[in-house]
């Protein structure tokens, strides 16, 4: 990891950040955050942005593609990202459900879909902190809100896929930009040379 940067998560540590989450108040709806976080490369900015419209559809379903306007990216660059992971959709699903059942009638698809304690909407900043404090929970150092962001990119190469697409799915504009996302991986750098002839 380059120094300044966001470490990148290992499943094992994904898990004990989840399982350390899950006792805690508000679990349904942080798994979802964390969610977000590594299986959709997500940032900070970009999640607190999010209203229940933009991953509901009409029927009250999951909808599989989430269109972040020109407003929601860094880069002021209209993105899509595909809301296709099963445990993505189930922990989306789990926290939907949950507030559905909590706000009853009150249930608004226009409310932000990752509310604060006082029910208002994250600003990014505060989301940063959430983030930060479950990563301390679980004793995790060098983490912050953009390591499921890293660990989405370093994950998609390492199972290989093109920088090209991951590049797209991160909102890049460049592969380059791509590139410094990626975490290398000393188990897997030996295993491509010695499965080089």
């Amino acid at each position: 990891m380059r120094e300044g940067q966001a470490k990148v998560l290992s499943e094992r540590e994904f898990l004990r950040v989840i399982n350390i989450v899950k006792k805690k108040a508000h679990s349904k709806r942080n798994i979802a955050l964390l969610y977000c976080s590594f299986g959709l490369g997500l940032r900070a900015k970009e999640m607190a942005s999010l209203n229940v419209h933009h991953v509901l559809g009409l029927d009250e379903n999951l909808l599989e593609e989430i269109n972040l306007d020109s407003t929601m990216t860094k880069g002021k660059k209209q993105r899509h990202v595909f809301l296709t992971n099963p445990k993505v959709i189930a922990s989306f699903q789990d926290y939907l459900d949950d507030r559905k059942i909590c706000e009853g009638i009150l249930f608004n698809t226009e409310s932000p879909l990752f509310r604060s304690q006082k029910g208002n909407s994250f600003s990014p900043n505060s989301l940063q902190q959430l983030f930060h404090r479950m990563y301390a929970d679980a004793k995790i150092q060098g983490a912050s809100s953009h390591s499921g962001r890293r660990s989405f990119a370093t994950t998609l190469i390492e199972k290989g896929v093109d920088i090209k697409a991951v590049s797209t799915l991160m909102g890049h504009s460049s592969i380059a930009m791509t590139a410094k996302y990626v975490e290398n991986n000393p188990v897997r750098l030996k295993q491509i040379c010695t499965d080089l002839f």
